[in-house]
């Protein structure tokens, strides 16, 4: 879909799509992002669009798809404040707290090797799912399951030797020297 024809299909079908989510979210703001992100894909995919007199219908089933994907993941994962859901919440001791910071686990993941650093980032960082890792590193999605569990083991491991308090009494033994025969 070229430059021009994608602008008379927003300035066509903007406003019905606007009606359109405003009905199903109810709210201005959601609306205005669900059209939105109903025309990036557009032009993200628009070109896959063999037959163009079906823009409209594109348009709509895909605004109903974002809709409902939205929704069902607002379903299983609400927005809520923390002072809501306090009481709910495990206690968690300061000590905890305390152990690890941010800084602490940054040093300790770029010691990881990069096999399993790369996972790890994308997963927990960047936020990907096992098959879009997959993709990026261009590695099987088992390999993927095995490198962050490996890496999670690694990093657990040496968070646990930081924490291990230095002997002072540690007598670091040398080589024994070979001795020259006469």
């Amino acid at each position: 879909m070229d430059e021009s024809t994608f602008e008379q299909t927003v300035n066509s079908y903007y406003e019905p799509l606007y009606r359109f989510a405003l009905s199903l979210t109810r709210q201005e703001a959601d609306a205005c992002d669900l059209t939105q992100e109903t025309f990036r894909r557009l032009a993200d995919k628009g070109h896959q669009l063999r037959d163009q007199s079906k823009v409209k219908t594109w348009l709509f089933s895909t605004l109903y798809r974002v809709f409902v994907n939205t929704w069902r993941w607002e379903s299983r994962f609400p927005h809520l404040e923390i002072g809501a859901v306090e009481h709910e919440l495990p206690p968690t001791p300061s000590s905890v707290a305390d152990r690890i910071d941010g800084a602490t686990a940054r040093d300790a993941l770029e010691r990881l090797d990069e096999i399993y650093r790369a996972p790890l980032a994308l997963f927990y960082l960047e936020e990907h799912s096992y098959r879009e890792i997959a993709e990026i590193l261009d590695i099987p999605t088992g390999t993927v399951m095995s490198r962050i569990s490996r890496g999670k083991a690694l990093l657990r491991q040496m968070l646990a030797d930081r924490r291990q308090p230095q002997a002072s009494n540690v007598i670091v033994l040398e080589p024994p020297k070979a001795s020259v025969a006469s």
